[in-house]
């Protein structure tokens, strides 16, 4: 029931009083932490700030002063200090003749140590005593000692609670569940479990869930930029779900990228800086999000953020004379028809003194398309490539089997082990709970070398397969550009390049990623022949020493070669 504007009034009168004219005045100050904490009950003021109040009158009264003033921060968490009411209540005992601040306990002011003392002394130097209607402290000796006591119980209790809140919240986290609030696309519910008991869970919300699967699909086809995701999303009627203080709205252009990189969407929860594996129904393929995730790294790195001019090249080609990156301008001739350029940044804004012209767009488009041609590899070449390097894998897996061999013999002796104290169990030699304690001793030992020994096959196929699909690129690059989009140009030219130089004589150099610099390089790609040559017999075998040595050294720069 909500407070009658009478009562509201009387309440006002009782400790907004005029000014006495003779005896002690005080102020008192009320606070609670959290806003359902202050309009429980259907009131403006909740339970606790009235039980205060009346509290705080019983004390002044105690004390045969008058309330003159109130301060309330309903709402404020005591662990800052620079909370409204507070801080105009200092102020107004500095500027007035006050003798008691009353609070219904110290907590109320702070909780911890150095805001209270900070506080306190702000009190005393105004000449005003602290009060507590509920506990024994005054300016004595005594009431001093337990003011700090009670002051550094209030710290703790902040402290331990902080502690132990994240503690759950990280557990819960662990166990797959949601620590924080849901975000778009689920919702928070509680449901009750077989004892009657109410379980905070997430479930999929199907009006929005819809949505966000279908902006992760687009997204992931690298033709939208987030504005224009946002815009369509909204257009569809995307909005944010309600709450009992705020109606639903449509999503702003902000949330775009925080929805894109939550990882919560392909079934992950991400808490205090670690990701667990949710109990929670994905609702974006793992392959979907992970290819936004490589989208969005496409845009950044290249300077993609929808602005007036822009190209699939823009933030992958440079000045081959100063190393400048190439920016986009655009010519109007005397006609009126507009002629898009690449011209050097450097020059263009004064930084250096480079002299390199301004190239049409669609001259280093082409001188582009024409390099993809010469890194191409032919079908001799590609299998001469793949022979060597599959021979060096296989020889680096030989001069480990030393190791693996050590792995399997522990493995069996580990196996042997479990059986004897199986077998002593069985006896009566070995009680049950020693028995677990041997077994879970040799499984883990035993699991920690099954690991050891899957890892060691799994990086040597990772890496041979990592081989072949680079090779299978390199046999096809060519007509594989030629018919990409301009999103997936751009997603070429990033995976095969780190920059592309063009030189003031309409030249091409580039700086490769890896592996395709080991394999486009014109030394590894003929030692790779002289390799093939010399494993057929009957072949000359001229500079087979010298093709096995700049084998090894190929698989080191391809950074696919194991620790071991």
């Amino acid at each position: 029931m909500t407070t009658s504007t009478t009562d509201r009034q009387a309440v006002d009168d009782l400790v907004h009083p005029s000014m006495p004219s003779g005896g002690a005045v005080a102020v008192t100050y009320l606070r609670v932490s959290t806003k359902e904490q202050a309009e429980k009950g259907d009131t403006d003021e909740g339970y606790s700030i009235p039980a205060q109040r009346q509290a705080n009158r019983r004390k002044a009264e105690q004390l045969g002063a008058t309330v003159i003033e109130e301060f309330v921060d309903a709402g404020e968490s005591a662990r800052k200090a620079d909370r409204p009411e507070l801080m105009r209540m200092i102020k107004y005992v500095a500027e007035h003749q006050v003798n008691y601040c009353i609070v219904h306990k110290v907590d109320r002011l702070a909780r911890n140590r150095a805001d209270d003392v900070t506080i306190h002394l702000a009190l005393r130097d105004a000449g005003v005593m602290l009060v507590s209607a509920s506990e024994n402290i005054d300016e004595t000796p005594s009431g001093m000692l337990l003011h700090g006591i009670m002051s550094s119980i209030a710290e703790f209790y902040s402290r331990n609670l902080a502690t132990e809140t994240v503690k759950g919240l990280s557990q819960k986290a662990a166990q797959g569940g949601t620590p924080n609030r849901a975000p778009i696309g689920y919702t928070n519910v509680g449901i009750r479990d077989e004892r009657g008991r109410e379980i905070r869970t997430v479930v999929v919300d199907a009006e929005r869930a819809e949505l966000v699967t279908w902006a992760f699909q687009v997204y992931a086809s690298g033709r939208w930029t987030t504005t224009q995701l946002h815009r369509e999303l909204v257009a569809r009627g995307l909005t944010s779900p309600p709450t009992p203080k705020r109606p639903s709205k449509p999503i702003a252009l902000s949330t775009m990228h925080r929805i894109l990189t939550n990882p919560y969407y392909k079934g992950d929860v991400r808490y205090g800086g670690v990701t667990y594996k949710g109990s929670h129904t994905p609702i974006v393929a793992k392959e979907v999000w992970y290819q936004v995730q490589t989208v969005l790294d496409a845009h950044k790195s290249a300077a993609d953020a929808t602005q007036v001019h822009d190209h699939y090249l823009k933030g992958t080609v440079y000045c081959g004379q100063c190393g400048e990156r190439l920016i986009i301008t655009n010519a109007r001739n005397r006609h009126g028809k507009v002629y898009p350029y690449f011209v050097c940044s450097g020059r263009h804004s004064g930084k250096n003194a480079c002299t390199r012209q301004a190239m049409l767009i669609e001259d280093v488009e082409h001188l582009i398309e024409r390099y993809y041609e010469t890194i191409q590899v032919s079908g001799e070449m590609r299998q001469s490539l793949a022979g060597m390097l599959h021979a060096e894998f296989d020889h680096l897996m030989a001069s480990e089997s030393k190791e693996l061999n050590r792995l399997a013999t522990e493995r069996d002796r580990l196996e042997d082990e479990r059986m004897k104290v199986l077998q002593a169990h069985y006896a009566g030699a070995v009680p049950l709970d020693l028995l677990k304690i041997e077994q879970d001793r040799i499984s883990a030992g035993l699991e920690n070398i099954e690991n050891r020994i899957a890892a060691h096959h799994d990086e040597y196929a990772s890496a041979r397969a990592n081989v072949d699909d680079s090779l299978g690129l390199l046999a096809n690059v060519a007509g594989i550009y030629q018919r990409c989009d301009d999103a997936n140009r751009r997603l070429c030219n990033q995976a095969f390049f780190t920059r592309i130089f063009i030189d003031e004589d309409r030249e091409t150099r580039v700086e490769y990623e890896r592996p395709f610099g080991s394999l486009c390089n014109a030394e590894e790609q003929a030692n790779a022949l002289n390799w093939a040559a010399a494993a057929c017999p009957g072949k000359k075998k001229s500079g087979e020493v010298q093709t096995f040595a700049r084998v090894e050294t190929l698989v080191e720069g391809l950074n696919l070669t194991t620790s071991g």
